[in-house]
């Protein structure tokens, strides 16, 4: 009933974009826009700065962030959900709130479809299969075929149960058809230390937190777990060159405003928000944040949701998670 639903809300959405809206203001913006941000600061407040400080700039308008944290992101996304869709008010967020929350929470206040408007999706959080470096394996072939030789015996972390990086562990087991055990941690940082301490044969880890450990030999990076190699370590292959058919949910920063936002509006923040992205200026800052610049149309970013939601769907239920 929820795909149905899901499927419907799209179809809306895609015939939004399609029509013209009525004339709006070629002056916009006017006043200054609220950058909501659905947590607490720090982690993505961070990038979210630096974003509104350059938006501020190409839009001629402060862009003020607005830390709105709280029950993991829901209630700064009510707040933008429940705003005027002017263009004022936008949030910037990931998909803990749009995806992960639609099938481990029993329900939220919005739909995540119905209720916004996307904006554009303008960085992807790079991550990496990295191993203990004793793992005798050089390849993503090479790792599937060993785990086949022995079923059960190799281990990968993850920050937690339905966390991102627990079901892309699971979308690397289901493509491979191998059997590796899931060991969940409270945490990036444990998960992380007990495969550099040998304890843990695996796991899929943010670049911005693997890099250092990458460059000193403490961990190896078998493969880029998005679906295109990343400009900054491009010789180190993606997971789906070596395991076709890998797909994994979905990770982004992305803007959204209220449903029913006029087209010029959409249009134009759109274009700012790109350019933000491929500014010249901010390009080390982000690459030292372990992003790859992904930035592209609203209807791109709207498939992007479609796509994270119909993958981390199949996957819970492949698990078994249930909501709580």
């Amino acid at each position: 009933m929820r795909s149905k639903t899901m499927g419907c809300a799209f179809a809306v959405m895609a015939a939004t974009f399609a029509v013209s809206s009525p004339v709006f203001s070629q002056a916009f913006p006017t006043k200054p826009i609220r950058m909501v941000i659905p947590f607490p600061p720090g982690g993505v407040d961070i990038t979210g700065r630096l974003l509104a400080n350059k938006m501020s700039e190409l839009l001629g308008q402060p862009v003020v962030v607005d830390n709105r944290g709280g029950a993991n992101g829901l209630i700064g996304s009510e707040l933008v959900a429940r705003s005027a869709p002017d263009g004022y008010t936008i949030l910037l967020t990931t998909p803990s709130t749009h995806v992960t929350a639609v099938f481990l929470q029993k329900s939220i206040p919005y739909d995540p479809v119905k209720d916004f408007t996307p904006l554009a999706a303008v960085l992807e959080p790079v991550s990496l299969l990295v191993m203990h470096p004793s793992l005798p394996v050089n390849s993503v072939q090479e790792l599937i075929a060993h785990a086949k030789k022995n079923p059960g015996k190799l281990t990968y972390s993850s920050s937690g149960i339905g966390s991102v990086f627990h079901l892309t562990g699971e979308a690397l087991k289901e493509a491979g058809n191998v059997d590796i055990l899931h060991v969940p941690y409270k945490g990036t940082g444990p998960s992380l230390a007990d495969v550099v301490a040998g304890r843990i044969s695996m796991t899929f880890s943010a670049l911005s937190t693997s890099r250092p450990l990458i460059v000193s030999g403490k961990v190896k990076a078998l493969a880029v777990a998005e679906p295109r190699r990343y400009a900054g370590l491009p010789n180190i292959p993606t997971v789906a060159e070596g395991l076709p058919g890998f797909n994994k949910p979905s990770t982004w920063f992305g803007f959204f405003g209220p449903a029913g936002m006029p087209r010029p509006v959409v249009q134009r923040l759109n274009a700012e928000m790109v350019k933000t992205a491929h500014a010249p200026d901010l390009r080390d800052k982000l690459d030292q944040g372990g992003f790859s610049i992904i930035a592209g149309t609203p209807e791109d970013f709207a498939a992007i949701l479609k796509q994270g939601l119909e993958v981390y769907g199949r996957l819970v239920k492949s698990v078994g998670l249930k909501p709580e």
